[in-house]
């Protein structure tokens, strides 16, 4: 199955794409009304517009570096997952999307990176719970809120994953612990983005290595803007390999010539039985 993810509502109808997944709140802390026609898809913790309005959200490390996208390696703003207002005003936008449409994907959902957050609330918040590793007290922050936002959710779930299949590295780094976080998630999707996809080695490697770690369903998301119709075809049948469906992210157009492209070869020499006499 082939799916479409875009900020545009009218390319969620389009008919080559079995599945469309409509951005109704981005990194950009952009905002858009849910559709009834799509999977409607929200960033939970990457929000550029709260972390300019409300600095004390943003996560920080140990040395106070704060995670946003003025430092090095981070192409957004961060917003602590420990802040409970915060929380609470994703769920409300979850409940919005849901009486659009019963199926919810979750994007942008961690802490930033390994060392975060150190925030007065986060070094509070450890401080009074029952954990003594905070590798793990991360971890339950993340899967409680996941936990309770899929419990708003009566279709299916989708939650998007970080492209790093190995062994500790999501736990790590975000926080996410794949095995409690499959007890609330349908499908597990992974962008493994490229900028021109000349090659597909790198991108079997790291599909390969999620298909070894997960045991919950997963597809994989491909960048469309701007690629070469051949090398987007390519990608695609090496990700069809792996993942259970492919999507395509934020350029409908060329995601639909790529796949009228597949479609016209696999019907390239079709043998229709043999001619009658």
């Amino acid at each position: 199955m082939y799916g479409v993810v875009t900020r545009n509502p009218d390319e969620v109808a389009w008919e080559d794409f079995d599945r469309a997944f409509y951005e109704v709140k981005d990194v950009t802390g952009r905002s858009a009304q849910p559709l009834p026609d799509a999977v409607n898809m929200v960033s939970c913790f990457g929000d550029n517009a709260a972390a300019d309005a409300e600095p004390s959200l943003v996560p920080v490390d140990d040395d106070g570096n704060r995670a946003t996208r003025e430092r090095k390696y981070f192409d957004w703003a961060y917003i602590c997952p420990s802040r409970t207002e915060y929380r609470e005003g994703l769920l409300e936008i979850i409940d919005d999307c849901v009486e659009a449409n019963a199926d919810v994907r979750l994007d942008d959902v961690g802490f930033p990176r390994q060392g975060y957050c150190r925030c007065d609330v986060c070094q509070e918040s450890f401080a009074d719970s029952d954990f003594d590793d905070r590798q793990a007290w991360r971890a339950n922050v993340i899967t409680e809120f996941v936990a309770e936002a899929t419990e708003r959710i009566p279709g299916r779930v989708y939650l998007t994953l970080y492209p790093d299949p190995y062994p500790g590295h999501l736990y790590e780094r975000a926080g996410l612990d794949l095995e409690a976080l499959s007890e609330h998630v349908d499908e597990f999707v992974v962008p493994l983005y490229d900028m021109a996809y000349t090659t597909t080695y790198w991108l079997e490697v790291i599909a390969s290595g999620f298909e070894s770690t997960l045991e919950t369903p997963f597809s994989i998301e491909l960048y469309a803007v701007d690629i070469d119709i051949d090398n987007l075809c390519k990608a695609t049948e090496v990700a069809g390999h792996y993942g259970k469906d492919v999507f395509f992210g934020y350029e409908a157009s060329n995601a639909r010539g790529a796949l009228r492209r597949l479609r016209a070869d696999q019907q390239t020499g079709v043998s229709h039985g043999e001619p009658s006499s």
